[in-house]
């Protein structure tokens, strides 16, 4: 199955390191602020997720959930969470480390596109 959601290393690394210190995160690309490319990390229960947000898989053993209205806009492309240096005024649980995630993606091949046209579309919680 193609993945709708991937993390680097460097991503993964640190969602270690949050998990180790605070335990279950998930995450969450709202689609409001940072042109769209900040994926912010969350304790479960800071944030509700409801009919308007699509759980797109998961990363680092933990769920990657994106506003419904972004991902009819992005629907056609793979979502890959980094690192980067510095806070970028994030409100994410990584902001202390003086790091940041950020989500960059890339356009599905033709063959990608038909194998997930015939998969199941990522379902709302």
């Amino acid at each position: 199955m193609i993945a709708k959601v991937i993390a680097t290393p460097a991503a993964l690394a640190l969602i270690a390191r949050l998990k180790q210190e605070h335990g279950d995160l998930l995450f969450h690309q709202s689609g409001g602020c940072c042109d769209n490319s900040a994926a912010n990390c969350f304790l479960p229960g800071e944030l509700t997720i409801g009919a308007g947000d699509v759980l797109l898989g998961e990363i680092g053993g933990c769920p990657f959930y994106i506003g419904k209205a972004q991902y009819d806009t992005w629907r056609h492309t793979q979502v890959i969470v980094d690192v980067i240096d510095g806070h970028g005024g994030t409100f994410s649980l990584e902001g202390p480390t003086g790091k940041a995630f950020h989500s960059r993606s890339r356009v599905f091949t033709a063959s990608e596109l038909a194998a997930l046209a015939t998969g199941e579309e990522p379902k709302n919680p």
